[in-house]
C-alpha cells in the first residue's frame, strides 16, 4: 500500500508517494518547474492566490501517479506540510474571499504590536510563548481593520495546509499546531486564545473546527478525487506547517533535538519540554507535532531571514552561474577568518534574531591587496554560520539544550566550510539525512493510520549521508573569526 505527501511551498508544490513495506519514497514530483509568483501590490506585502496552489497540486499529483505507474487504488492516506503563517480567508460557500497574505509579508507587523501591548506583553508570553507579531491573527486583525466589507463576509480563516485539505476533504479544520503558529492557542489553557481574539474584536466562532496532527481529518471528496485522480474516500491523516514537518522528516522529536534548515532563509527548530520562554520577541515558540497537554513538545524555531539568499546573490553577481561546489571548493582553500575579511548576511529584510532590526548585508575589513574571490565566499560561508551560532545561544539562553543537530542536504550544509564552523563552535557533530518534506508528510500519514509502529520505524530505511564532527585543533581559530564577526555585528547594532 502507498501514502501521499504533500509540500505546499510558496515557490512550488511537491508531492511523494512512499510504500508502507519500509517507508521508502518510490516517486516525487513537483511543479511548476519554475517558482510561482509572489505578488507584492505593495511595498513589505506578499500574496499568492491559494487557488494555484490547488491547481499545481492538481497537476503534480497526476505527473506522479503517471511516473511511478501506482494504481490511485493502492493509495490509503495523506499527509500535508504546507507554508507557514500564511491567512486564507472563505466565505460560507468555501470561495476564497482575497490573495492569501503569505509568511513573508510584513503589513501586519505594526497591527501585531499594537494587540501584544494592549492583551498585555506579560499575559502573552507566559500563555502564547510569543508576541502576536507579523504571524495570521495578526494579518487577520488587518484584514478586519483595512477591508471590513470584506472581512464581514469571511466565514473561516485558515492556514494554508487548511485550504489544501478543505479542498481535498470539504471540511473546514485547522490542529492546535497550526493555531499556535498563528499565535492563536494558549498553551496554559490548552485551547485557542479566546482573551486574544476577544481582544482583537475578532469572533471566536471563524476558528474552523479543530483536530488533532495526526488523526483522520476528513474524507476525499468525490469532486477531489475526480480533479486530482486520488481515490475517493481516503482520509486526510495528518497536517503540519513546514518548519514543524522538516523536524518530523529528520525524525526530531525529543528535547535536545534540533532540526537545521540552510536554504534561502536559515532555520533552527528546538525540542523543549518546558512551557515558557524568556525570549518572545527574538524567538517562536509552537506546538510541535507530538505536543499534548500532560506530555508537552514545545518546537522553539529561531529564523534568519538572510542566509542561503545571500550565497547565491554572490553566485550571481560574482561569478557566470558557478557550481556551489566549485564555490565551496574555492571557500575551502582560504584559512579560518577570511584573513580578517567580515561579512554580516543580514540582507534580506529585518530579523527576529536582531529584534526586527534591518541592518542590511554588509562586507567589513575588505583589504585590496590581498582579498579575492575566494575570500568573498568563505566569509560569506563564515558569516552565515555564525550567524547560525549566534541564534543557538539566544536558544541556550532560553533553556534550550542541545544534544544532537540534524539536518538536510541542502546547498548551505553541503558545504564543509559552513558546517564545520557551527559543529566546531557549539560542540556538537551534525548529522545530515537525505529526505524531503513531502516524504515526510507521506510517512506521518502512514504513521497516524497505524500503517508503522512507530516514527523510528518509519524511517529506518533513511540513511546518514554524512556527520560533521567539531573540530577540536582548530577551536581557538573559530572562536577568534566568531568573535571578530560577533563584535562588528554588535557595532551595527548600536
Amino acid at each position: 500500500m502507498f501514502w501521499i505527501g504533500y509540500d505546499i511551498g510558496s515557490s512550488s508544490i511537491k508531492a511523494a508517494l512512499i510504500n508502507d513495506d519500509n517507508g521508502v519514497a518510490v516517486g516525487t514530483a513537483q511543479h511548476p518547474k519554475v517558482e510561482m509568483p509572489i505578488l507584492s501590490p505593495k511595498a513589505g506585502w506578499g500574496e499568492q492566490d491559494p487557488e494555484s496552489w490547488w491547481e499545481n497540486l492538481r497537476i503534480a499529483t497526476q505527473q506522479l501517479l503517471k511516473e511511478t505507474n501506482v494504481k490511485a487504488s493502492d493509495i490509503k492516506g495523506i499527509g500535508i506540510s504546507y507554508q507557514m503563517h500564511g491567512l486564507v480567508l472563505v466565505d460560507k460557500n468555501q470561495e476564497v474571499l482575497r490573495p492569501s497574505i503569505i509568511w513573508c509579508d510584513s503589513r501586519a507587523v505594526e497591527t501585531g504590536e499594537d494587540l501584544f501591548s494592549k492583551a498585555g506583553t506579560e499575559k502573552c508570553e507566559r500563555q502564547l510563548l510569543n508576541s502576536p507579531g507579523n504571524f495570521t491573527l495578526s494579518k487577520l486583525k488587518w484584514v478586519k481593520e483595512n477591508e471590513p466589507e470584506l472581512y464581514e463576509r469571511v466565514d473561516k480563516f485558515m492556514l494554508p495546509g487548511d485550504y489544501i485539505a478543505m479542498k481535498l476533504t470539504g471540511a473546514c479544520t485547522t490542529t492546535p499546531s497550526g493555531l499556535s503558529e498563528g499565535i492563536a492557542w494558549d498553551f496554559t489553557q490548552h485551547a485557542p486564545a479566546d482573551w486574544l481574539f476577544k481582544e482583537a474584536g475578532i469572533a471566536m466562532e471563524l476558528i474552523p473546527e479543530i483536530v488533532p496532527t495526526f488523526s483522520e481529518q476528513g474524507k476525499v471528496t468525490q469532486q477531489a478525487a475526480e480533479q486530482t485522480g486520488l481515490p475517493k474516500g481516503i482520509s486526510v491523516m495528518y497536517r503540519a506547517g513546514d518548519q514543524p514537518n522538516n523536524a518530523l522528516s529528520l525524525n526530531v522529536f525529543k528535547p535536545g533535538e534540533i532540526a537545521a534548515t540552510g536554504g534561502t532563509s536559515g532555520v533552527v527548530y528546538a525540542i523543549s519540554d518546558e512551557i515558557k520562554t524568556e525570549e518572545s520577541t527574538r524567538i517562536n515558540s509552537f506546538a510541535h507535532v507530538n505536543h499534548e497537554k500532560n506530555a508537552p513538545r514545545i518546537g522553539k524555531m529561531l529564523c534568519i531571514n538572510g542566509t542561503g539568499i545571500q550565497y547565491s546573490w554572490m553566485r550571481n553577481q560574482l561569478t557566470n552561474a558557478m557550481d556551489y561546489g566549485a564555490m565551496n571548493d574555492l571557500a575551502e582553500s582560504v584559512a579560518i577568518g577570511s584573513e580578517g575579511l567580515v561579512i554580516l548576511p543580514f540582507g534580506n529584510g529585518a530579523e527576529r534574531m536582531l529584534r526586527n532590526r534591518n541592518l542590511g548585508s554588509s562586507i567589513n575589513g575588505i583589504n585590496f591587496n590581498i582579498h579575492q574571490q575566494k575570500h568573498l565566499f568563505r566569509a560569506a560561508l563564515e558569516g552565515i554560520a555564525f550567524s547560525f551560532v549566534y541564534g543557538l545561544e539566544i536558544l541556550q539562553g532560553d533553556g534550550v539544550v542541545l544534544d544532537t543537530i540534524k539536518a538536510g542536504n541542502d546547498n548551505l550544509f553541503r558545504s564543509k566550510v559552513f558546517s564545520n564552523t557551527i559543529a566546531t563552535l557549539v560542540g556538537k557533530n551534525i548529522s545530515i539525512t537525505e529526505t524531503t518534506g513531502a516524504v515526510g508528510a507521506a510517512r506521518a500519514a502512514a504513521y497516524a493510520s497505524g500503517a508503522f509502529s512507530s516514527f523510528d520505524e518509519a524511517t529506518a530505511t533513511d540513511k546518514v549521508e554524512f556527520v560533521y564532527e567539531p573540530v577540536p585543533d582548530k577551536m581557538n581559530a573559530y572562536k577568534a573569526a566568531f568573535e571578530k564577526w560577533e563584535q562588528c555585528l554588535e557595532e551595527r547594532l548600536s
